[in-house]
């Protein structure tokens, strides 16, 4: 199939490994130009000379205004941007108690504020070619809390709401918004936290853990031509982990 998304720009944040990074790929494969961010330099730069990527810039979206700068950043060179993928690492372990306030600020500046400051400064330029896609990744946590994720289960579920609300304040401008929610997928993410893998597939009816390529597959379709009426939606991609959603 072909996506229609040849010459199309776009922005992947988190792009140097994992999720980002299959998604960067997926994009390029579909002809797409696409520039890629993370706060590590030399990671980035290998990750953009390996896949072919556009561009690489930093990003640390624990700083304020790093959304946003980044974007203005991309603009100052091209001009226009057509899809923005907002992936961020997931926030630190811990119980409701065991969360500290500034856990809890860090949490809402890297999730939340970097998604809204880099959503907000893109929507003028897809306003104005009256084309855009808005990718939020998220987790399964959004929807079925996971233990001891307590920052992610709570600020992740947010963020679904904000997608839906903002995709029927642009859906008229050609614009579509959507999350994209994995479960347990192979990725650095999953080993920082320590969880066994034979633990994890007991879990899931697949039987197996994600990859990365396979959420990348559905996060390319979503930025396609043939994916224009799909707005508004969190889709996961679990291997059937979660229950009754």
């Amino acid at each position: 199939m072909n996506f229609g998304l040849e010459g199309k720009r776009a922005l992947v944040f988190g792009a140097s490994s994992g999720l980002g990074r299959a998604i960067a790929q997926a994009l390029i494969g579909e002809g797409v130009q696409v520039a890629i961010c993370s706060r590590d330099r030399s990671r980035i730069r290998t990750a953009a000379d390996e896949l072919g990527a556009a561009l690489g810039l930093v990003c640390d979206l624990a700083q304020p205004g790093a959304g946003k700068a980044a974007v203005e950043q991309l603009l100052g060179t091209w001009e226009t941007l057509d899809i923005v993928v907002m992936n961020t690492g997931g926030p630190n372990k811990g119980t409701f108690e065991e969360v500290t306030d500034d856990q809890w600020q860090a949490g809402f500046q890297n999730l939340w504020l970097g998604a809204v400051d880099a959503f907000r400064t893109a929507l003028p330029t897809m306003r104005k070619s009256r084309w855009g896609r808005l990718l939020l990744v998220t987790s399964a946590a959004a929807k079925e809390p996971m233990a001891s994720l307590t920052i992610s289960n709570g600020l992740r579920a947010g963020l679904t709401g904000l997608a839906k609300s903002l995709s029927q304040e642009v859906a008229r401008d050609g614009i579509t918004v959507n999350c994209l929610l994995p479960g347990y997928t192979d990725t650095e993410r999953l080993r920082e936290l320590g969880l066994a893998a034979e633990k994890i597939t007991a879990l899931v009816p697949a039987g197996r853990l994600g990859k990365p390529e396979e959420l990348a597959a559905l996060a390319a379709f979503l930025c396609s031509r043939q994916a224009g009426y799909i707005t508004g939606q969190a889709i996961a991609v679990d291997g059937g982990y979660l229950h009754a959603h």
